[in-house]
């Protein structure tokens, strides 16, 4: 039994040390536009990192999310969960689902999401600083990492 834990463990050490969040944009889902875009490794679970977003991106209807990421090895089953934290407590929360990975190599993954419907938005005053996108990296059942990200409206 602890030697199952254990091999996990291990396992989901040697997935993270290979894994590299290489870039990150959002752009509007109607139009392509990109509104935000990174080249940070936000997968890095040592650290809050801090997005600065500009805040007419909460008057998109849909955002599309765009994540390219390298992994040494290989993933059987890739998905992230993300939740979005406001003062710590969980008001949203989302499951994607990428799928197979193969080792040694660099992926581009988009999502598209939603907006709130329309008069159920916060203000970006409200938001900024108060919110953070927590996501939770897994193989299957087995957790990779968790990332937090403290989103600044601007």
């Amino acid at each position: 039994f602890f030697f199952f834990f254990k091999a996990m463990a291990e396992r989901a050490a040697s997935i993270r040390s290979g894994f590299r969040l290489n870039s990150m944009n959002l752009r509007n889902a109607e139009t392509g536009t990109i509104m935000w875009q990174s080249d940070e490794d936000m997968s890095n679970p040592d650290v809050e990192h801090d997005a600065r977003v500009p805040k007419t991106i909460l008057k998109c209807k849909s955002v599309s999310r765009e994540i390219n990421f390298s992994s040494k090895e290989k993933m059987e089953d890739f998905k992230l969960v993300q939740r979005v934290l406001f003062k710590g407590e969980c008001i949203e929360e989302w499951n994607f689902d990428f799928g197979f990975v193969m080792p040694g190599s660099t992926n581009t993954w988009q999502s598209a999401i939603d907006a709130a419907p329309e008069g159920s938005m916060m203000s970006a005053k409200a938001l900024t600083g108060n919110v953070v996108i927590e996501t939770h990296f897994y193989d299957g059942a087995l957790e990779i990492s968790t990332s937090r990200v403290r989103i600044h409206y601007v």
